[in-house]
């Protein structure tokens, strides 16, 4: 996972989880770095998701009046649902 430059940083951090860590021989530095980007990653999701919000909700509500824009052709469990 190593998408860039590297910089040093100090942490603070629980001693047995540490110690448990260390007797499995994990990569604390690897196990942090991955860690921070699915934090970063869910973090930018969650904004997203904030900032879209109006949007997901006026395309909801323009289903709920006009129905699904392409429900003649859909296959399967969902299109069922879309032809009401």
């Amino acid at each position: 996972m190593d998408t860039g430059a590297k910089r040093k940083t100090s942490l603070t951090l629980d001693s047995d989880a540490l110690d448990a860590a260390r007797e499995f021989g994990l990569n604390v530095s690897a196990v942090a770095d991955a860690a921070l980007h699915r934090a970063v990653a869910d973090a930018r999701r969650h904004r997203w998701l904030e900032e879209n919000a109006d949007a997901f909700a006026a395309q909801a509500e323009w289903h709920e009046r006009n129905g699904h824009p392409l429900a003649d052709i859909l296959a399967g469990l969902a299109g069922a649902t879309w032809k009401g």
